[in-house]
């Protein structure tokens, strides 16, 4: 009979950086979000198809609010992108104003796109289009939601200064984050751009 073998050393429960299970937990979180999404596009463009009638009915919407918008929410990235950077090479002691200015951005970007909501002429079971439009746009601003809590937790970790350079937490929101904004500028082309074409 085998003598029994008796590990001395305590197995790995996390493992740092991208071994650890928050770095594959936001990994999968975002490829099963953008698979949704992919659902979504997919089921607007098959509406579109069958449609009997111009699609989007009423002719291609406005780009007044919309493409600012876009611009503001891509901007974002870009800020938040800048100050991670300068804040894990050192030149910047606090990456919490970037953190808050980029939970700002999105929050003038969910006021903007309430607006735009308003204005529609359309509700959400007044047909096919209206009921994509309105699925599509406010699954998508319901990211925007979470993505603007968890960067205010993240400035109120940077507050208490839990957050270190080379810590996976600013690495994951910022992942998400960027998440959002390329879903967004797939949406938006989709939505906005495409229609535009005679």
């Amino acid at each position: 009979m085998p003598d029994a073998i008796i590990a001395k050393d305590t197995l790995p429960v996390n493992g740092p950086g991208r071994l650890s299970t928050g770095w594959w937990g936001m990994l999968c979180l975002i490829s099963t979000e953008g698979i949704l999404f992919a659902y979504l596009i997919f089921s607007y463009a098959y509406l579109g198809v069958q449609a009997s009638g111009s699609w989007p009915p009423g002719g291609a919407p406005p780009l007044s609010l919309a493409l600012p918008n876009t611009i503001l929410l891509l901007a974002s990235s870009v800020v938040l992108e800048v100050g991670a950077r300068r804040f894990r090479s050192g030149r910047d002691r606090s990456t919490v104003p970037v953190l808050l200015l980029t939970a700002l951005m999105g929050a003038v970007f969910v006021i903007v796109q309430w607006e735009e909501w308003g204005r529609k002429e359309f509700g959400f079971t007044d047909g096919a289009y209206s009921s994509i439009y309105f699925t599509l746009t406010g699954f998508h601003l319901a990211h925007v939601v979470a993505g603007i809590l968890a960067l205010l937790v993240l400035a109120f970790w940077g507050w208490q200064q839990r957050l270190t350079r080379g810590g996976l937490h600013l690495a994951l929101g910022r992942m998400y984050w960027h998440f959002v904004d390329v879903v967004w500028l797939v949406v938006f082309l989709t939505i906005y751009i495409v229609p535009q074409q005679p």
